[in-house]
């Protein structure tokens, strides 16, 4: 049975200032199964902004698909506060409830944050101003920039970093923080990107801002002091593997120019002149190796350590992967210059070594007693960097065109 809980003690909110300009704000919570920390999470959200915010603001808890008392206490929360509102989404996601709020919002500016308010309120103004003066498209806040105060555990810092990282130099984002749970969007720029953003989970916050980005829109940053929620119930490997699944099918879009929407901004750079037709076949070539590395390390690490596992399953796939990319990716036939790129392939295959026996080691040293899970993820990552880099030493050197039409001089043409 769920009870009412009294206000926090302390002077009322103030009577709404007839002068204050007309312009509101939607902040979206959306929740699952948190009936025990929503009323006060609420409350205490709905406190500080008539308290403090110069704006008019509705607060909307979106619950998806609940299984707990949370329903009804986001109703009673409607019933007994005047800002407050509650909406009911009958199948779980938070990318689903988000979309399902902002696309019918009446609001100048929809924002969402994690119902545990890990992140201080104080930043939510500077969240929201340059959004309400048109000075930008969206705003995130970010741990990872100068002047953020963050307090979590070495294992999910790590990461968030690296996950941060792949993003950058796969995908070439430019914002630093994807994953932190404090967001806001100009409405009339969301509703316009949400009919192109496909993923409905963990995944659809990152596929906003690569998009907004991808057309050109501004997103603002804003430092933000954050502290980890002990309670989170995230499955860190399972949201691995979907935003690693996600970020295959962004880079695909924006290599067909897929990765669009009617909005205005200045678009990105296309890619230089070949490039879009062999990132798919490499991107593809490259999920089934590591798909087979993966499978490989989980068997070898039931009889040996972690590092010799991760060598040993690089070793086999590395040759695999070489002789793929020679055939499909860069369209070479035949046996002459064969082993050559194997050898070079080697190279690559050590920097790949390097990058994730790195991580794994970095990962023991700032958690001794990670789970083999974490460990799967960490490698994951770190395979993910060393793929990107695999591919501009394939491209730029290993099979470059001038070396390719060297080698068919030489030989009087290929067998």
């Amino acid at each position: 049975m769920v009870t009412d809980t009294a206000p926090p003690a302390g002077p009322l909110p103030p009577e709404p200032d007839p002068g204050r300009r007309e312009r509101l704000v939607e902040v979206v919570v959306p929740v699952y199964n948190e009936a025990h920390v929503l009323e006060a999470s609420i409350i205490r959200l709905n406190a500080y902004l008539a308290r403090t915010f110069p704006y008019s603001f509705r607060v909307t808890i979106a619950d998806n698909a609940s299984t707990d008392a949370t329903w009804s206490v986001a109703r009673r929360l409607e019933a007994e506060l005047p800002h407050v509102r509650a909406v009911r989404l009958d199948r779980k996601g938070r990318g689903r409830a988000l979309r399902h709020v902002w696309s019918g919002s009446d609001a100048d500016v929809v924002a969402y944050m994690d119902v545990d308010l890990s992140t201080d309120l104080d930043a939510f103004l500077p969240l929201v101003a340059p959004l309400i003066s048109g000075h930008s498209d969206l705003a995130i806040g970010s741990r990872l920039s100068r002047g953020s105060a963050v307090v979590r555990g070495p294992k999910r810092e790590l990461i968030s970093r690296c996950y941060n990282l792949l993003l950058r130099t796969a995908l070439a984002a430019r914002f630093t923080d994807a994953q932190c749970g404090f967001k806001a969007a100009r409405t009339e720029i969301v509703q316009a990107l949400l009919p192109s953003v496909e993923d409905e989970e963990w995944f659809f916050d990152t596929e906003l801002l690569l998009l907004a980005e991808r057309n050109g829109l501004r997103i603002h940053e804003v430092p933000v002091d954050w502290v980890d929620d002990p309670d989170s119930r995230v499955d860190v490997l399972r949201t691995a593997m979907d935003d690693l699944r996600g970020m295959a099918r962004v880079g695909r879009r924006m290599l067909t120019g897929a990765f669009r929407a009617p909005v205005g901004g200045r678009p990105r750079p296309e890619l230089p002149t070949g490039m879009a037709r062999q990132l798919p076949s490499f991107a593809v070539i490259g999920v089934i190796s590591t798909l087979a590395q993966l499978v490989l390390f989980v068997l070898l690490r039931t009889v040996t350590g972690p590092f010799a596992a991760n060598a040993l399953s690089l070793v086999i796939t590395a040759i695999g992967n070489t002789a793929a990319n020679r055939r499909f990716t860069f369209g070479v036939t035949g046996s002459q210059g064969a082993f050559r790129q194997q050898v070079e392939g080697g190279v690559a295959f050590l920097l790949g070594l390097v990058l994730s026996t790195g991580g794994l080691a970095l990962l023991h040293v700032l958690a001794p007693d990670v789970s083999r899970a974490v460990e799967v993820t960490a490698l994951v990552v770190a395979n993910g960097v060393a793929t990107l880099v695999r591919f501009l030493l394939m491209r730029a050197w290993i099979f470059h065109p001038r070396r390719l039409r060297v080698s068919i001089d030489e030989s009087g043409g290929q067998d």
